[in-house]
């Protein structure tokens, strides 16, 4: 067998059973729990809520009591502490007033209960109110860098995804969002380690392609110049390991993880392995440092990037026309994640899709959607803790739900 079609026999079997399931919105998954209900006005939003937001606070508090541990120098560096502290606030004022509506709401008063345990405990330990310290350290964990991202993305692309969902049916809540929500927790505490690893095979094995007349003559380019070379050289580094990230079948255990989800909105964008991150960095990496871009255009770059790759993957239903030729949009990555036979292994381009047209990957029916998502037979279960080891198994235990 070749190395592509181990993808391919994984994705195309029991494909018409796949296909016929949809994509639901977890419905079937609450039915299988009978109970309380789970609609607006039942109180489990507004529990589940207050339980994410006092974690939040209580996480917070934390990294004012060990920001040599928990912090990083950037976020300390860019965000004022008065800022950070005003947010705690609304942070915890949040949870209890969510918390309180839950117990009120609901007969069983766990989520509620939960949220206003967690939002108190915060409080008891300093709040908002813990005076800073100087910080002296060198390994931390990205606590802060977490929170942040988790608070802000969520404030933009929950509300967008409720205003312009394609799929109305699909909640905030669908199923699998734990699990995605536990890959968006490690990749960004993991964020010292997976920074040190993207930068490590550039400067040690491409030191000897480094010149630095072209440097300076790089680096001197106007900024607009910079980040759309930036955006042409590194997309075109990514395409080439993503499409062997689909047809080796080594690398595909890793990447496999990735699109093992079956519903797609803002947080599947989170679902990745940690070496398949790694691996993809650091390969985009190379090219940008043996060139020398200046600094501004690759921080505005790696800024586009970090929102570009979360919107793509959005429960949207925006139309772009021709743009969906020049800029990857949600419709064209949808129809990478799509299991249906005729988009398996294309629109490999995370950018620009010329490239897919160019090297003779692209898919993308005109104004047509997928109807399903994932891998056909669903052969990566669906708990974080085994998605880690998942890519290491036994071929016997890798494919055994096939």
């Amino acid at each position: 067998m070749r190395p592509g079609q181990v993808r391919y026999s994984l994705r195309s079997s029991n494909r018409k059973q796949h296909y016929h399931t949809g994509v639901g919105d977890g419905s079937q998954s609450a039915s299988a729990h009978p109970g309380e209900p789970r609609h607006i006005g039942s109180g489990w939003i507004s529990g589940v809520l207050s339980v994410i937001l006092g974690a939040m606070g209580l996480a917070g508090v934390f990294c004012f009591l060990f920001p040599e541990i928990l912090t990083t120098p950037e976020v300390r560096d860019a965000v004022p502490l008065e800022y950070l502290r005003a947010l705690l606030h609304l942070v915890l004022v949040a949870a209890f007033v969510l918390g309180f509506a839950s117990a009120v709401l609901r007969r069983n008063k766990l989520l509620g209960g939960t949220g206003l345990a967690l939002a108190t405990l915060a409080v008891l330990l300093g709040g908002s109110t813990i005076p800073g310290r100087a910080v002296e350290q060198s390994n931390y964990l990205g606590m802060d860098w977490f929170l942040l991202n988790l608070l802000f993305l969520a404030l933009i692309f929950v509300p967008m995804e409720r205003l312009f969902a394609r799929l109305k049916e699909q909640g905030v809540f669908r199923p699998g969002w734990r699990t995605d929500l536990a890959h968006f927790f490690l990749s960004h505490l993991t964020v010292q380690v997976s920074v040190f690893l993207t930068l490590t095979p550039a400067r040690v094995f491409f030191t000897w392609a480094v010149n630095a007349d072209l440097q300076r003559w790089v680096a001197a380019q106007p900024v607009w110049l910079q980040f759309l070379e930036i955006l042409v050289v590194s997309d075109f580094c990514e395409y080439w390991m993503h499409r062997f990230e689909h047809t080796v079948p080594f690398l595909w255990r890793f990447h496999a993880i990735h699109h093992s989800c079956e519903r797609m909105d803002w947080l599947a964008a989170s679902r990745l392995h940690l070496v398949d991150i790694v691996v993809i960095r650091a390969v985009t990496f190379i090219p940008l440092y043996v060139l020398g871009f200046a600094n501004g255009p690759i921080f505005a770059y790696l800024v586009f990037v970090s929102f570009h790759a979360i919107f793509i993957h959005a429960n949207v239903n925006f139309r772009f026309g021709w743009l969906d030729w020049v800029i990857a949009t949600p419709r064209f990555h949808h129809w990478h994640h799509s299991a249906q036979f005729e988009a398996i292994d294309k629109n490999f381009a995370v950018h620009l899709p010329l490239l897919d047209k160019l090297f003779g990957s692209l898919h993308l029916p005109r104004q047509e959607w997928p109807a399903t998502y994932g891998i056909a037979g669903n052969p990566v279960p669906e708990n974080f803790f085994v998605h880690a080891v998942y890519p290491f198994a036994p071929r016997r235990f890798r494919r055994k739900r096939t």
